[in-house]
């Protein structure tokens, strides 16, 4: 079974991270939410409070086939400041493993060097920390093992496109049509 790590800090957008979690679960993918904040307590960007799985200490993120970044503010800048993150990071990247960030977390992976030569999207105004070769205006870009969104607003697509390298199209479709998701 293919196992997919989200991570989870103060202030992340609840939509991008959930929809994400719930998306992979219904396409039998073992998604794991791991807190980078040193307890399973998280509070969301909008007040909304999660318990995630595990603490990042514990994941066994190593292991996972996927890392996953929501975005939200300040959960972004959390995520950015938790060094063993960023190699984890950084040693999917080498390893060609698959990495996805939506909203402003792919300025994590910019700030990290890995979208460097690539084509990435991220919420317009965080367009300029991308430090990327093209930004793109689409909802979701997959440019080799690395996958990027613009928001909210595209927190479906981006999951959908996640199950699909995961678990292929036709999966992505059937749990496309049975949430009644239409492109």
């Amino acid at each position: 079974m293919k196992k997919v790590c989200v991570f989870l800090a103060d202030g992340f957008e609840e939509i991008e991270g959930l929809t994400v979690v719930d998306v992979l679960r219904r396409a039998g993918v073992e998604t794991e939410t791991v807190s980078v904040m040193g307890r399973k307590q998280i509070s969301g960007a909008h007040g909304i409070g999660i318990k995630a799985d595990c603490v990042f200490e514990d994941a066994g993120a190593e292991n996972a086939d996927m890392l996953v970044l929501p975005g939200g503010m300040p959960g972004t800048l959390h995520l950015k400041e938790h060094r063993e993150l960023g190699e984890l990071l950084k040693r999917f990247d080498r390893e060609e493993k698959y990495i996805a960030a939506i909203c402003a977390a792919p300025t994590v992976l910019g700030g990290l060097g890995i979208l460097k030569g690539r084509k990435a999207c991220c919420y317009p105004s965080c367009e300029g920390d991308l430090d990327c070769a093209e930004v793109s205006e689409d909802p979701v870009v997959t440019d080799g093992h690395i996958t990027t969104s613009r928001g909210m607003g595209t927190a479906i697509p981006f999951a959908l496109k996640l199950t699909a390298l995961l678990c292929g199209e036709e999966k992505a479709g059937e749990i496309g049509k049975s949430i009644v998701y239409q492109a």
